[in-house]
């Protein structure tokens, strides 16, 4: 049997959830009004087309022809069949994986950097500017943007900033201009390092000012790499082509496995399933984030801002508190306070499950994915893949067959600073206390909406 499959055609229209969840999403609020917004309260941040996709009810929108052949760079990824990790854990469980690590940046974002870029460029916009964590999404926008001649500004945490240079030459390489958040360059970031001149960051504050940035200048608009429901449209290419792969072998999972941050990935190859579990079958959805960061496992469903400076629209989702500041684990790509509305809502009607994991059994995992199946994943991928160890020694233990997929969300090859790290012992695990937990939430107490 092939190790892997690639032989099936470009999906040529996104899925859309919305008109298949349990129930509406609750609207996003106005945060000066307290009122469900309007499309335009959105226009300052966001193009036309982008502002109809995050409320349109149908259930398939056309990719672009545009889109369609920037994705044709790096599309279909590859689905790998694990056989050498199937092999150590002795497991009768079939493993198989969506290798999003083969874009020209390395992970899955770019499948919806590439249609904002195209989107804001019919729009006649010139500029860009967002934030990113671990840099996969940042580099996704400045390899998009090239595309069609846009300028792009990214504020990036700056612990990452400092542990994932190359992320940043990454993004120099491709023309971006990059600042480690909180920076000098807005009035957000100057009033946070004043009071803390040592703050490491989080997306929260990079949010901010890459934001304040956006409508303060003109021809410009911020782009989002995760949460927002247009970002997770965007990533079902990954879910439609793995079902369709998936298909060939006469396969179809009964776990499917995504890590966790603000839900960009997990949507993208969970929600074509899900669309299949809503009309009755049996196959069972998992989130995975870590104890440093646990959104899902234990923070709270309700309004709350996606920024530290309360410049976005309020959002009901699974949230820790827009003022919290996580630990500088190496996963940056999970460090968000908040979690997408799609994604909150499936696990609060428990639809979906949630899980967390420490950062060294994360590595410890990795290592062994790494020594059987050859890929480095990065630190955000290694949380999904602690996820289905766990799943295919279950299904060990209970001597049944079981099919689990989950998604390679990002390869680990900037990331080895992590890995040298975890080799010489020096990684340390990091898990919030109830009482650092209900400090971060006592913001959303003082909103009184939920």
């Amino acid at each position: 049997m092939k190790r892997f499959i690639t032989n099936i055609e470009i999906p040529k229209k996104w899925y859309n959830v919305l008109p298949d969840l349990p129930k509406p999403l609750d609207p996003p609020l106005n945060p000066q009004t307290g009122k469900p917004l309007s499309p335009e309260d959105l226009s300052p941040l966001f193009p036309k087309a982008l502002i109809e996709q995050e409320v349109s009810q149908e259930r398939w929108i056309e990719i672009p022809e545009e889109v369609l052949n920037i994705y044709s760079l790096w599309r279909p990824t590859p689905l790998y069949r694990a056989f050498g990790l199937e092999k150590a854990l002795d497991t009768p469980a079939r493993i198989y994986y969506k290798y999003e690590g083969a874009s020209p940046a390395g992970s899955h974002k770019p499948n919806t950097a590439v249609a904002q870029a195209y989107y804001n460029y019919k729009e006649g916009i010139k500029r860009l500017t967002t934030e990113t964590g671990a840099g996969q999404w940042g580099s996704a926008l400045a390899f998009a943007t090239k595309f069609f001649g846009l300028k792009c500004t990214v504020y990036m945490v700056k612990v990452s900033y400092h542990q994932k240079p190359y992320r940043r030459t990454m993004m120099e390489v491709w023309g971006a201009e990059v600042f480690p958040s909180p920076s000098d360059k807005t009035k957000t970031g100057k009033a946070i390092l004043e009071k803390d001149p040592d703050n490491p960051g989080s997306l929260g504050i990079a949010i901010s000012e890459a934001v304040e940035d956006a409508v303060s200048s003109p021809d410009t608009h911020y782009s989002l790499g995760s949460v927002l429901n247009h970002v997770l449209l965007h990533q079902t290419v990954i879910g439609l082509e793995a079902k369709e792969q998936l298909k060939l072998l006469n396969e179809y999972p009964d776990v499917v496995i995504g890590c966790c941050g603000g839900g960009s990935n997990l949507g993208g190859i969970a929600l074509p399933f899900y669309a299949d579990k809503a009309n009755g079958k049996n196959v069972r959805l998992m989130a995975v984030e870590p104890k440093a960061c646990p959104t899902l496992t234990k923070g709270i469903f309700a309004y709350d801002f996606g920024d530290t400076a309360k410049m976005t629209p309020l959002m009901r989702m699974y949230t820790l508190g827009h003022n919290f500041v996580p630990p500088s684990i190496h996963a940056g790509g999970l460090r968000y306070h908040g979690d997408a509305p799609i994604i909150s809502l499936l696990v609060k009607e428990k639809i979906m499950e949630a899980v967390a994991y420490s950062q060294t059994e994360v590595f410890e995992a990795a290592l062994l994915f790494a020594r059987t199946e050859g890929f480095i994943p990065a630190p955000e991928t290694s949380h999904a893949i602690k996820a289905v160890i766990d799943e295919a020694t279950k299904a060990k233990e209970e001597k049944k067959e079981k099919v689990i997929l989950f998604n390679f969300s990002g390869h680990g090859l900037l990331d080895l600073s992590a890995y040298d790290a975890y080799l010489r012992g020096e990684l340390k695990d990091y898990e919030l206390s109830e009482e650092e937990i209900k400090k971060s939430l006592s913001e959303i107490e003082k909103l009184a909406i939920r």
